[in-house]
């Protein structure tokens, strides 16, 4: 039988966040075989590689992101799936868009299907912010980046996308003028962005 402290502590950290990864158990000192074992009483339920849940805990509405990102914990979840979690546009996506280091090796994901972009430099590293969805640290791109992004990944979008985003969190005060400039320049289209800008808030 494991530990009693080290069962509580993981179905304590479990409940508290909605779910647990196997890293951030090992990270405070719990061995995996207390994890194997709750896993096998059927206290905890493995819902992907590495991550972990309550089985009557009910799953949220960013599951799928919750679970890409403990398969691909480099990763950064970004455009449709990124506009998705800041709540902005009506695009539903049905696979998950996660950007990826260029020389980084292609994640190996069955469920849910990840859509992968990889851009490079600061490209990738700015604009990162971090939730905690179902006990997962979630690296999604805020806002503003995302829109930077939409507008440099508009072929493989649409334009109508990024303008129906760009629109609409500019009427919800999303992001600031500074902000969408720097992120425009380090994705380096400012002079796309231009023209609907100006037409935004002219």
């Amino acid at each position: 039988m494991p530990a009693a402290t080290d069962r509580d502590r993981t179905l304590r950290l479990a409940r508290r966040h909605g779910g647990v990864a196997a890293r951030e158990l090992a990270s405070a000192g719990i061995h995996r075989q207390v994890l194997s074992r709750l896993v096998e009483s059927g206290e905890l339920e493995r819902v992907a590689r590495g991550l972990y849940r309550v089985p009557d805990q009910p799953l949220t509405e960013h599951h799928g992101l919750a679970v890409a990102s403990a398969a691909v914990p480099n990763g950064v979840i970004c455009l449709l799936s990124a506009l998705a979690f800041h709540g902005i546009g009506t695009q539903v996506p049905h696979e998950v868009w996660m950007a990826v280091e260029r020389r980084a090796r292609r994640p190996m994901l069955r469920h849910p299907p990840l859509r992968i972009v990889r851009p490079s430099g600061e490209a990738f590293s700015a604009g990162v912010e971090t939730h905690r969805v179902e006990g997962q640290t979630l690296r999604v791109y805020g806002v503003a980046k995302t829109l930077a992004d939409c507008f440099k990944y508009r072929n493989k979008i649409g334009l109508d996308v990024a303008l129906e985003a760009l629109r609409e969190a500019w009427r919800a005060r999303r992001f600031t003028i500074e902000e969408l400039d720097r992120y425009a320049a380090i994705c380096r289209v400012q002079r796309v962005m231009r023209p609907y800008l100006e037409a935004l808030v002219g």
